[in-house]
């Protein structure tokens, strides 16, 4: 098809409007889980993500007569859980100032704090072209659909640029994510810090061997349907032991997820005695793992880092995979090694009034960032890698 055919705009109410084949051709090989369609199908057909929800899907396509040429992942949002990027402090200053916050269109994907590509270009096509139609399209149809405002959460850095070279606002905010820099053993991992945090590390994971814990990798072939229906009665365990805890995904999520993405599916379990007595529920590219939840059924000291943290890490090791991230918050991982890494959202209110009050609160919570990163680099303690040699 020419790029000289007018580009055509399609908002779909559910990605399963278009053919899987197509969407996936936008994201490349080896695609980050959260931006693949059967992703985002599973969260829209399971009830997880729907209108009733709060997440009503508006996925943004651009068409050059049959082919799909660009596409983005976008929800008119109804409330601002699921998302890690918070602005619950916004929604507040806008009801003080008689502005509906609520709905408001975000570009990115439904419970899932990781970085991704949020801007879909087919390969060939002109990039800067496509992204300006794309968020083009974002803004009109927002306005249109009586949202006050749009918001891309963890789009990659180029995008983010971009994104902020147009005129959004840029909020930078934390995550703690584990980096190989080519590490041979997990005793190479160790070596990084100094002797005091070196034992400690190293007595918190011995703590499985005496307590009757093994800890192993479920993957591939070897997943079934019990392990979906465990994934989620972990995931469920953990909501509801915490006041912030809130159940969103559904059986059927993880049941679709399973079934439809035993490449990129994990499961790490704690096997005690015969039983699984605690469990995460991963995701992997070749060069990523991501942690997404986890949850057990037994109390026991420093199970919580066994099953999230020491067991992947030392397999990420093995694998040859570049960087494990964990997930959103947890200052708790940054004694362990895992070292601050800046994540990135734009967005773009249409009431002037807040816009300027959130553009004037970004920039000052940078600010801060900026000391919070060096607290952080200092207690993660990490030795430059590699090390000086002995000889």
């Amino acid at each position: 098809m020419p790029t000289d055919t007018p580009l055509r705009l399609r908002i779909l109410d559910a990605v399963t409007d278009v053919p899987a084949a197509d969407w996936d051709s936008l994201t490349g090989q080896d695609a980050p889980p959260f931006i693949r369609h059967a992703w985002l199908a599973a969260m829209e057909e399971s009830g997880s993500a729907t209108e009733e929800t709060g997440w009503a899907p508006h996925h943004l396509t651009l068409w050059r007569g049959p082919t799909l040429v660009a596409a983005a992942p976008a929800y008119r949002k109804f409330h601002s859980m699921g998302e890690y990027i918070y602005d619950f402090g916004w929604a507040d200053a806008a009801a003080r100032a008689g502005v509906e916050y609520y709905p408001k269109l975000i570009v990115g994907g439904p419970l899932s704090p990781a970085t991704v590509p949020r801007l879909l270009i087919a390969e060939g096509e002109d990039v800067p072209l496509l992204r300006k139609a794309l968020l083009s399209a974002a803004v009109q149809s927002a306005q249109e659909s009586g949202c006050s405002s749009v918001h891309f959460l963890y789009p990659t850095d180029d995008e983010a640029d971009f994104l902020e070279e147009q005129g959004l606002a840029r909020r930078v905010t934390l995550q703690f994510h584990w980096k190989n820099p080519g590490y041979g053993s997990y005793d190479d991992y160790l070596s990084r810090f100094d002797s005091k945090r070196r034992n400690q590390l190293k007595r918190e994971r011995a703590a499985a061997a005496t307590q009757g814990i093994l800890l192993r990798t479920v993957r591939s072939e070897e997943l079934t349907a019990a392990h979906a229906k465990r994934a989620y009665e972990f995931y469920t365990a953990t909501c509801e032991r915490h006041a912030w805890g809130q159940v969103q995904l559904t059986p059927g999520f993880f049941a679709r997820v399973f079934k439809a993405m035993p490449d990129t599916v994990e499961m790490v379990e704690a096997v005690r005695e015969g039983q699984v007595i605690a469990g995460a529920f991963n995701l992997a590219t070749k060069e990523r793992l991501y942690g997404r939840y986890w949850g057990s059924v037994e109390e026991h000291p420093f199970l919580h880092f066994h099953v999230c943290l020491y067991h992947s890490v030392d397999d990420c090791i093995r694998s040859g995979r570049k960087v494990f991230e964990p997930g959103a918050g947890g200052e708790h991982k940054v004694s362990r090694g895992f070292e601050p890494t800046a994540v990135h959202s734009a967005h773009v209110i249409f009431d002037r009034r807040l816009d300027g009050a959130v553009r004037d609160h970004v920039r000052r919570e940078r600010a801060r960032l900026n000391m919070a990163v060096e607290e952080a680099e200092q207690i993660c303690g990490l030795k430059p890698w590699p090390l000086p040699s002995k000889a």
